[in-house]
C-alpha cells in the first residue's frame, strides 16, 4: 500500500483517526443511474459485463472521475461466486436474479461445491487489478463479496425473496446441513477476498443484505459465528466493513464481529440514526452510512438537509464515512449523485 492511499481519508476514519472532513463514496456509484454504463451495456446481459475486466474497470473508473469521490469499489455482483461452486445463476432485466438448480432441501446442500481456489474467477481480480491500475494513488480501492447468510439465502430461495420460508426451514430444521452451507460459503468467500487484496484492493466491503429478516437471536446463532469464520480467515491487518441492512436489532451482534480486531467498520442502512447508533456500540468502531437512496431523487434543497443532518448526528467524532443506507437507485439523476458528493466535501466537518 502506497503512503499515499495510506493517509487517505477513508482508511484514516477505519483507524479513527482525525480527518480534515469526511470521506464519501457510494454503494453502487457506478450502475444504471449512469448513462455511460447503460451505453457500455448496450447488447450485453448483466454477467456478460461483469465477466469483462475492462468494462468493469472502466465503469468504476467513469464514476470516480464524474463524482468526485474518496474511494472507488470493485465492479462485480455478489453472485458471481455462484458458478464455481455449482450454482447455475442467470440475471434478467427486472427479475433480478435467478437460480434454476437451487439447494431447495438439506439434501441438495452437498452439491455446493467449496472455492478451491480464488483463482476460479480470474475475471474478478483481473478487474481489481485493472482498477487498481489505472486509479489515483491516492485513492483506495475497495473490494467486496456477500456474506455467508446472504449468499445461502440466494442460493436456497432460487432468488429474490419477501418471506425468506425456504432458507429459514432449512435453518431451524437441519443444522448439520446448514453448518455445511454456511461454512462452505465462509471459506469460499474468504478465499475471494483475500485474492482481490492480494489483487490491489485495499480494503473489503462484506454484504449482508438480506440478514435482517432474521429475529435477533437467529442472527447471533445461526449467522455471527460464519461471519467471525470469514474474518478470522482474512488477513489480520485488513480493513473490512460490514453492511447489513433491514434490521437495526442486530447492530450490538454485529458490533461483537469485530471485537479483536483493528479497522473493522459497520455499514448501516437509513433505519437507525447514526448517533443512536455511536451511542448503542461506543466509540472504537468506525460508522459508515446512512443517507436514504430516495433522498437522490429529490430537490437540491432536500439532498443539502438530509446530508447536513446525517452529518450533524456524528459532529467533530472520527470513524465516520457518508454513504448511502444501500445503493444508488437506477432511477437517480446522476448530477445529484454528484451533488451529494460536493455537499459532505464542502461541508468541512
Amino acid at each position: 500500500m502506497t503512503t499515499l492511499c495510506r493517509d487517505s481519508l477513508l482508511l484514516k476514519s477505519l483507524r479513527l483517526e482525525p480527518v480534515e472532513r469526511r470521506p464519501v463514496w457510494l454503494m453502487r456509484q457506478a450502475g444504471r443511474y449512469m448513462p455511460q454504463y447503460r451505453e457500455a451495456r448496450r447488447g450485453r446481459d448483466f454477467l456478460e459485463f461483469c465477466k469483462n475486466p475492462e468494462l468493469c474497470a472502466e465503469a468504476m473508473l467513469t464514476a470516480v472521475e464524474q463524482l468526485g469521490v474518496d474511494a472507488a469499489i470493485l465492479f462485480s455482483d455478489l453472485l458471481v461466486i455462484f458458478e464455481p461452486m455449482g450454482l447455475n445463476v442467470t440475471f434478467t432485466a427486472g427479475d433480478g436474479p435467478k437460480i434454476d438448480n437451487p439447494l431447495r432441501e438439506a439434501k441438495d446442500v452437498s452439491r455446493l461445491r467449496e472455492l478451491e481456489n480464488a483463482a476460479e474467477l480470474g475475471f474478478v481480480l483481473e478487474a481489481v487489478r485493472k482498477t487498481r491500475e489505472q486509479l489515483p494513488v491516492e485513492l483506495p480501492l475497495i473490494g467486496f463479496a456477500g456474506a455467508p447468510f446472504t449468499l445461502a439465502a440466494y442460493a436456497v430461495e432460487g432468488g429474490s425473496s419477501r418471506d425468506y420460508i425456504n432458507v429459514k426451514r432449512l435453518m431451524h430444521d437441519d443444522g448439520k446441513a446448514w453448518n455445511e452451507l454456511m461454512t462452505r460459503f465462509a471459506r469460499s468467500v474468504a478465499k475471494l477476498l483475500t485474492a482481490q487484496l492480494a489483487a490491489g484492493a485495499q480494503v473489503v466491503q462484506i454484504f449482508d443484505s438480506w440478514v435482517g429478516c432474521l429475529a435477533v437471536e437467529d442472527y447471533r446463532r445461526y449467522v455471527c459465528p460464519y461471519i467471525q469464520t470469514l474474518i478470522n480467515l482474512l488477513p489480520p491487518d485488513a480493513p473490512i466493513i460490514y453492511f447489513f441492512t433491514g434490521n437495526p436489532a442486530l447492530i450490538l451482534g454485529a458490533r461483537d464481529l469485530g471485537k479483536n480486531r483493528k479497522n473493522f467498520a459497520i455499514s448501516l442502512d437509513w433505519r437507525i440514526p447514526l448517533g443512536a447508533a455511536r451511542e448503542m456500540i461506543g466509540s472504537e468502531v468506525p460508522l459508515q452510512g446512512n443517507l436514504d437512496p430516495a433522498v437522490l431523487l429529490c430537490s437540491p434543497d432536500v439532498i443539502r438537509a438530509e446530508a447536513t443532518r446525517i452529518l450533524n448526528q456524528l459532529k467533530g467524532q472520527p470513524g465516520h464515512i457518508f454513504n448511502l443506507g444501500h445503493g444508488v437507485l437506477p432511477s437517480t439523476p446522476p448530477e445529484n449523485a454528484k451533488l451529494l458528493v460536493d455537499i459532505i466535501k464542502n461541508n468541512g466537518q
